[in-house]
């Protein structure tokens, strides 16, 4: 098992153009985040608010540290 994502460093991601998707999901998940503009904005702020609540998970589906 991989060593848990930081929620920090998630959250500091998440202002560069959604690198908090490359970091939790990999490449193809954040292509797909850039190539739709963060889902229109919708994405970006619902990935916003669980990185906040403690929701957002990585690709395990093991919540942030």
């Amino acid at each position: 098992m991989a060593e848990p994502k930081k929620k920090m460093t998630a959250l500091g991601l998440w202002f560069v153009m959604g690198l908090h998707r490359f970091y939790t999901h990999g490449a193809g998940n954040w292509l797909l985040y850039i190539c739709t503009c963060g889902g229109l904005g919708i994405w970006s702020l619902l990935d916003l608010f669980n990185i906040l609540t403690g929701k957002f998970t990585d690709a395990e589906g093991q919540p942030l540290a």
